[in-house]
């Protein structure tokens, strides 16, 4: 791909040990290539090895073998520790430091990458306004809803200004309009940023609603089996995609093919 930001070449992620008699093949063969300032959705059944392979992206575990390669520099099974920071993180689980506030939660991963001085510290009052929290910047995690918990999540991953966001199903906690809700602002927070994001879901029409490209994992292991752009205008997808002729006819699509994975 041109402009390729990050790729994965022939990757797979073995658990476990062949010798012990417990060898678990998680991620089979899997090469993706991720454009610059694009949102790209891997979507697949829980357990499949979406958030294996997420993890190994972002450098928190390395591969068995095969290759990733970042701005056009291979690094063999994985990312060093020295541009993890280039990376921002949001899990299922929003992990928020209970003891600390919203802004305190965003400061911390400040202290964490080692970033001061006023530019910084302005930019946590900014990612708090994005993502709608700058009135409750002094609100502790138990006083906030799951939306907005997740939405804290998403401003914490934001604030050292990664290059890469990656989302592994940060709506699968969620309550189904909260979730829809949180949808619509993942994607605003995207048009606005424009930075380059990674998403895992089990969900179609989320995948559909934020996508630039879906790529569809099979059962592990896992392997990605489609790969589905999603040409619906962005401006089009909006509140009332749900009734957009393409929406269905790529839902449809989806669906059958997600149903017909799950029965193999």
């Amino acid at each position: 791909m041109q402009d390729s930001k990050l790729s994965l070449d022939c990757v797979n992620k073995y658990f476990g040990s062949e010798k012990e008699g417990n060898l678990l093949h998680v991620l089979k063969d899997v090469s993706l290539d991720v454009g610059d300032k694009e949102l790209v959705v891997i979507l697949g059944a829980s357990g499949c090895g979406k958030s294996t392979l997420l993890k190994i992206m972002g450098g928190i575990m390395p591969t068995s073998d095969g290759a990733i390669t970042f701005d056009g520099e291979c690094y063999g099974v994985e990312i060093p520790r020295k541009i993890v920071g280039k990376f921002g993180f949001v899990f299922q689980n929003n992990n928020l430091l209970q003891w600390r506030t919203a802004y305190g939660n965003l400061k911390f991963m400040l202290e964490i990458m080692k970033l001061k001085g006023p530019e910084w510290t302005k930019r946590i009052d900014e990612m708090l306004d994005i993502v709608g929290l700058l009135d409750y910047k002094n609100i502790y995690p138990h006083e906030l809803s799951g939306g907005m918990k997740q939405r804290d999540a998403i401003a914490r991953a934001l604030v050292h200004d990664p290059e890469i966001l990656i989302l592994d199903q940060p709506l699968g906690a969620l309550d189904a309009i909260t979730r829809k809700m949180l949808c619509f602002e993942i994607q605003r927070i995207w048009k606005q940023s424009r930075k380059t994001i990674v998403m895992s879901t089990n969900n179609v029409a989320e995948a559909i609603i934020l996508a630039n490209r879906i790529l569809v994992f099979s059962n592990m292991p896992a392997s990605i089996t489609h790969e589905i752009e999603v040409d619906i205008p962005i401006e089009e997808r909006d509140e009332s995609i749900e009734v957009h002729s393409r929406f269905i006819e790529l839902k449809d699509q989806l669906s059958e093919i997600v149903r017909t994975e799950d029965e193999d």
